[in-house]
């Protein structure tokens, strides 16, 4: 080879490096604009959150439901490094819609929790809102004659585009996040809605899912038989809208089943299908996340010590039955009656990431409420 051949040789190489090069960084680019971009329309307004140095009196001691937290300033000595990536918290308000088409025009919030996901530590809790409780919600009043008050999961429902009571692009689970807000002090970064029949093709997805039952009691809690049970979507779903124990019954259920749904996820045979399950369920979940939010859950998930997800439950004897009338329907409702100043103590001290508190062998009735997938 002459060396005119190999001048033209290297002169074409070194083109061929520096186009690959600027295909790849204009690719780089175009994917990190995607996935910093959220994947729907983000909540209505910017939460205020804690210092990250908040924490509770050491000394504090819970009386009726209340405990006194305190802010405690502190001075690192170097920057605290979170896992995958992500932001030292987040909070996530997750709506299961009672909607059985595939559309989110319509539909109740079924089961409504508020996610603390918290990237250092790492830990995952969960707090359910009963549905049935009686709340002031936004911007419905013009549209209901005057009418500001309704249950809870009619502020997903009222949300909706079906609905169209208010034209904020979040819909329902933004009206829904407002209305948590405005009530009882619930500050969301993002939102999550998944209606049954998506819930129903996700456990599908994984080829269904486990749930040991251990007993002859939690058997017919569950109509379940006792032992190894291994249930299609459609199967978990009557699990989870299980009403037989009523409302604190019927959250005990969901959190089993979700209990179990994490289990199958972080199963290594499933972990790495994780990114195409998204993708797939990408136009059938609504949310404001972001791709890369989304792959930082994933890596989470695949680094949680299972005794480090915990699903709580405000106490039982907080809540007694009533009824209220309800102008919309033009006769009584069931609700629960409640103080909703108490309900936002234990909110606050959920989201600063205080209760609930560790199960030990006295457990108080505020322990009590806690659930450990294991």
């Amino acid at each position: 080879m002459t060396r005119t051949q190999k001048n033209i040789i290297a002169i074409l190489s070194l083109i061929t490096v520096l186009l690959i090069s600027a295909i790849g960084i204009t690719v780089f680019q175009k994917y990190q604009t995607f996935a910093s971009q959220p994947l729907g329309p983000v909540l209505p307004f910017t939460p205020i959150s804690l210092p990250p140095t908040w924490t509770p009196d050491p000394d504090a001691v819970v009386q009726n439901g209340n405990v006194t937290l305190v802010p405690t300033i502190s001075f690192p000595t170097s920057t605290p490094q979170t896992i995958c990536g992500a932001q030292t918290i987040m909070n996530i308000v997750v709506v299961g819609a009672d909607a059985r088409a595939d559309t989110y025009d319509y539909g109740l919030g079924d089961a409504i929790r508020l996610v603390r996901v918290d990237f250092f530590t790492p830990k995952v809790t969960v707090l359910e809102f009963p549905r049935d409780l009686w709340v002031e919600i936004p911007h419905i009043s013009d549209n209901l004659d005057g009418q500001d008050h309704e249950k809870l999961n009619q502020a997903y429902l009222y949300g909706q585009p079906g609905f169209g009571y208010w034209d904020d692009p979040s819909g329902g689970a933004g009206l829904l996040a407002l209305t948590l807000n405005k009530n009882f002090g619930v500050r969301a970064d993002h939102y999550v809605a998944i209606n049954m029949r998506t819930f129903v093709k996700v456990v599908n997805a994984v080829d269904g899912i486990d749930i040991k039952v251990p007993d002859k009691e939690t058997s017919k809690i569950l109509n379940l038989p006792v032992g190894e049970n291994h249930l299609t979507g459609d199967e978990a779903l009557k699990v989870a809208r299980n009403r037989q124990q009523g409302t604190f019954g019927r959250a005990d259920n969901q959190n089993i089943v979700l209990c179990a749904l994490r289990k199958k996820l972080t199963n290594p045979k499933v972990i790495t299908q994780i990114p195409e399950l998204i993708d797939s369920f990408r136009d059938n979940i609504i949310t404001d996340f972001t791709p890369a939010q989304l792959s930082q859950l994933a890596c989470l998930g695949s680094k949680l010590p299972p005794q480090n997800i915990l699903f709580a439950s405000f106490p039982q004897e907080l809540f007694t039955q009533t009824r209220v009338l309800d102008p919309v329907f033009e006769k009584k409702v069931f609700i629960w009656d409640v103080d909703f100043n108490i309900l936002s103590d234990y909110v606050a001290r959920f989201q600063a990431g205080t209760w609930p508190l560790p199960t030990v062998p006295s457990a108080t009735a505020e322990e009590e409420t806690e659930i450990v997938c294991q």
